[in-house]
């Protein structure tokens, strides 16, 4: 799903600073995981905004936090209608099931962190093993007639 990563940056820097990876994060949940641009997308918006004078970054212990210039406030502000909600688009395309399902995945890959962080060696070889069996499994799936 791709959305208009500039509108997005914009209206969200508006309600508070945020670094790159927040701002991903933040249009992933907004979007009930529909859509998650890349770091390639959102990080040369973000210096094409800096370019502009609408973004100042600011350094931080964490990294590099962007907020909205002044005159990207203005332009926020005047633009609001046109800027909209660029994840609630790519949100409506996705159906319940489809949503449900990258909930899931969400779900899934959270667990398998903590089997990577916490897990034995025996552990993580099983977990391996789960994963390939639900991967063959799904694609199978994807394989079977509807009709």
């Amino acid at each position: 799903m791709r959305g208009d990563v500039r509108a997005a940056v914009l209206v969200l820097l508006e309600e508070s600073p945020r670094n790159g990876y927040q701002i991903i994060q933040e249009l992933a949940e907004r979007s009930n995981g529909a859509w998650r641009p890349s770091p390639g997308s959102v990080y040369p918006i973000l210096q094409q905004l800096e370019d502009e004078g609408l973004v100042e970054i600011a350094s931080t212990e964490s990294g590099k936090t962007f907020h909205l210039t002044t005159k990207g406030k203005t332009l926020v502000e005047t633009e609001r209608d046109a800027l909209g909600k660029p994840w609630e688009a790519a949100a409506a395309e996705v159906s319940d099931a489809t949503s449900d399902l990258y909930g899931t995945l969400r779900q899934v890959a959270m667990a398998v962190r903590q089997v990577g962080v916490a897990g034995s060696d025996a552990q993580t070889k099983k977990a391996v093993t789960i994963l390939a069996d639900a991967r063959k499994s799904i694609y199978r799936l994807l394989a079977e007639d509807e009709s």
